[in-house]
């Protein structure tokens, strides 16, 4: 059987995809970190918007967005009067309305919104594909760096700073690090679906992880079968490829749900 180059190219480039953001948002769940992933994806678009503004590549307007929103949050949770979570709604529909009404002022500039907020991985290149994969290969070395000091955040705060594990310059450089995920992966699902992938994979993979290293493994294999299980859909019945995605992984998780809830029944008949 043919397969068209341009599924083989979406497939080979929603891999990279998935072995970016599967250990990325390992740490997002655990770390109850999910409104971040949309406080980022949300700034992405004005990340766009200025680019277009400035005339150089989107991506680098939503990598310097998103690094300036990470730091910008850094310094609002210094304060005291407001939870992490309200600043962050701030953030995330603030950033978003901006982004819209910087779009709406560039009539004379042909601007594809609905392709930035979803995605297209259909028509993905062979320098996007390049982009991904070199993008993703320095993210991941960098991620590999603070990878045990940041579990040790995660899970022992108190202990990793008396321990000399510098707090700040770790969650700084993770925030940094999903802002150049949101960057790489923006394009091909969308700015708007980003954190779904982010989330949905390590949520699914979370349940039967004997450790982090083998939650993030198996969270980049579930990612890897939405990925293929909704540009498969995509192609087979015509739908939103980056949407497919999304719900080919939605999917996965309800199972996993559902076998964990069956595990857990027959576990407590044994007992």
């Amino acid at each position: 059987m043919h397969i068209e180059s341009f599924i083989v190219r979406a497939v080979v480039a929603g891999l990279g995809i998935a072995l970016i953001a599967g250990p990325l948002g390992c740490f997002v769940v655990w770390r109850r970190m999910a409104y971040f992933g949309d406080t980022l994806s949300h700034a992405g678009l004005m990340g766009v918007a200025l680019g277009i503004m400035l005339g150089i590549d989107p991506t680098v307007g939503t990598i310097i967005t998103g690094i300036v929103v990470s730091l910008f949050l850094l310094g609002l949770q210094q304060q005291r009067s407001l939870p992490t979570d309200t600043l962050l709604g701030i953030l995330s529909h603030a950033a978003l309305s901006i982004g819209l009404i910087a779009v709406s002022f560039m009539d004379k500039v042909r601007f594809d919104l609905m392709g930035y907020l979803f995605g297209d991985i259909l028509a993905v290149t062979v320098s996007d594909i390049a982009w991904i994969y070199g993008g993703g290969a320095l993210l991941l070395a960098a991620l590999a760096l603070i990878w045990r000091p940041l579990i040790a955040l995660t899970v022992h705060p108190d202990m990793a700073i008396a321990e000399g594990t510098g707090r700040l310059p770790v969650r700084l450089t993770f925030m940094i690090l999903m802002a150049l995920s949101v960057a790489i992966a923006m394009k091909i699902v969308g700015i708007l679906l980003v954190t779904a992938l982010l989330i949905i994979p390590p949520a699914a993979a979370r349940r039967f992880a004997l450790s982090p290293e083998t939650m993030a493994v198996a969270t980049v294999l579930v990612g890897g079968a939405a990925v293929v299980g909704g540009i498969g859909a995509s192609f087979t019945w015509d739908t939103p490829s980056g949407p497919s995605i999304v719900a080919a992984a939605a999917v996965i998780f309800a199972l996993s749900l559902a076998a964990g809830l069956v595990a857990d029944k027959v576990h407590g008949n044994r007992a």
